[in-house]
């Protein structure tokens, strides 16, 4: 009797049959003086709660009290005069048992003609467990909250094809109940590392999102133009360089959780709207970030109850380079050489790439699919990181570094540089950089060189992808996975 297998209606009619026929319902019911889109509805109860509450009823046993829940009807299973039917609110699923002798006659043939799957509804009866032991509530009175217009998808138990996932993503959260668990814990990691910072003297800030100037990151920008101004601005690819105006105010510890833009491919770990943790302390470098990232990344696993490997390696850049391909690279940045060195491994790569194009594409390559444990990369290449102080002994090293997890970059941090007179230098250098054809550098700031001459203090900033650290505590594989709605092309 309880089969759940087949549902009320099949997607045997037309789909606009179906849409016209359910428009017509919804003037029945206001044509019989119910209103089939009601304001508001008082529950007493949600269906995780009656799950919870009654989950020591035994086998047919009836409980002494009544509920009023609520959900949307994902499946129905007509017996003639009685019916069951499954109930999903965002807390949990639950059976309903609607009987003509319980609801009446009458009642009942209105409820059998009126009601289909996908419609919201409410319900006040009395739990009770079924023969087969399943628990459900007898219902004694219900009513139309909302009359949906489209049945569900032929196949929405567990809708696969990720095209109407990613853009029907309601049609997902109701098919796929782990879609929604993803998205809960993306909020718990959030909240979990904002506790934390605010905990540890952290003040979360607000920085532009239209910005004049497209810095704080090597990223192609995204353009709009603001006809007031009649000026051309640009979708923020990082809030850098105006939080560390901020500690120069004396804003000491810093961060900002929000949306960058990058115009840049799409695929499994890149969608151009993400969002970004950034963070600057002051008084603080490199190695106290690398301590603070883990205490966070801790923090959000354990609310999580993940299990994962959190054992974080501390790893410099060339010594990875070294032992994963044997090469010595560090002498030969930026020696027009380097080319030669790496011509053997296959990269594909013309004569002509920069060294910085092949260094870059030799370590995605030959190193990151080896770091799947969490490995801090540390000690890049100076001229490389126009952002980041350099060790004082080693010129050529930055103090900065690129956490890896399974094999993904989840962050990017410095020791900041607060030399005004180099990072002239280094801005000077990216225009260099982009005259010989790179789109992806920096812009010359001179407000933020002006703001560096009132004194920046020793400052260590973090930069770490949410969206993918979500990815890595959840396990899932595609950051299209953990964005509400990812970026897709238009159909």
């Amino acid at each position: 009797m309880e089969n759940k297998e087949q549902p009320q209606q099949q997607q045997t009619a037309p789909i606009d049959q179906i849409i016209k026929q359910r428009k017509q319902k919804a003037k029945d019911f206001a044509s019989a003086g119910i209103n089939p889109y009601p304001s508001k509805c008082t529950l007493d109860k949600r269906n995780a709660d009656i799950q919870k509450e009654f989950i020591n009823l035994q086998k047919e046993q009836v409980a002494d009290v009544k509920v009023k829940t609520a959900g949307r009807v994902v499946t129905y299973r007509n017996m003639g005069r009685a019916a069951f039917l499954d109930i999903k609110d965002g807390t949990s699923k639950i059976q309903i048992y609607v009987r003509a002798d319980k609801v009446g006659a009458e009642q009942y043939k209105f409820f059998k003609n009126m009601v289909d799957t996908s419609d919201i509804i409410a319900v006040s009866g009395v739990p009770f467990r079924t023969k087969t032991n399943e628990l459900s509530i007898m219902v004694e009175n219900w009513t139309m909250l909302t009359k949906a217009f489209r049945p569900l998808p032929e196949k929405w138990h567990g809708l696969k094809d990720t095209e109407t996932r990613y853009r029907q993503r309601y049609l997902d959260l109701i098919s796929n109940s782990e879609v929604k668990d993803i998205f809960v814990k993306r909020s718990i990691v959030i909240s979990t590392i904002r506790c934390k910072l605010e905990d540890l003297g952290f003040v979360e800030v607000e920085t532009p999102m239209l910005q004049s100037l497209a810095g704080g990151a090597n990223a192609r920008p995204f353009v709009t133009h603001h006809n007031a101004l009649d000026i051309d601005l640009f979708l923020r690819i990082a809030p850098e360089l105006f939080l560390k105006r901020l500690v120069v105010g004396g804003m000491d510890r810093v961060f900002e959780i929000g949306k960058n833009f990058r115009n840049e491919g799409i695929d499994k770990n890149h969608n151009p709207e993400f969002t970004m943790l950034e963070l600057y302390q002051a008084y603080a470098d490199y190695n106290d970030i690398m301590d603070l990232t883990e205490v966070l990344i801790k923090s959000a696993a354990a609310k999580l109850g993940s299990v994962m490997n959190l054992e974080f390696r501390r790893a410099k850049m060339f010594d990875l380079i070294r032992e994963y391909t044997g090469l010595e690279l560090l002498s030969y940045i930026e020696s027009g050489k380097m080319f030669e060195q790496v011509k053997h491994l296959g990269l594909g790569l013309p004569k002509n790439a920069s060294d910085k194009k092949i260094l870059d594409q030799l370590f995605d390559e030959k190193v990151v699919p080896n770091l799947k444990n969490p490995t801090f990369v540390i000690d890049h290449p100076a001229i490389y990181s126009p952002l980041s102080k350099v060790k004082f002994d080693q010129p050529e090293i930055a103090e900065r570094f690129e956490l890896y997890i399974n094999g993904m970059e989840i962050g990017n941090a410095y020791s900041e540089l607060n030399d005004p007179e180099l990072q002239r230098v280094r801005f000077a250098q990216q225009m260099e950089a982009k005259k010989k054809g790179d789109d992806e550098v920096m812009p010359y700031d001179e407000d933020f060189i002006f703001a560096l001459e009132q004194g920046l203090p020793p400052t260590g900033g973090l930069g770490m992808g949410i969206d993918r650290l979500v990815m890595v505590l959840t396990g899932v594989e595609s950051i299209r996975e953990v964005i509400t709605f990812p970026a897709m092309r238009p159909e």
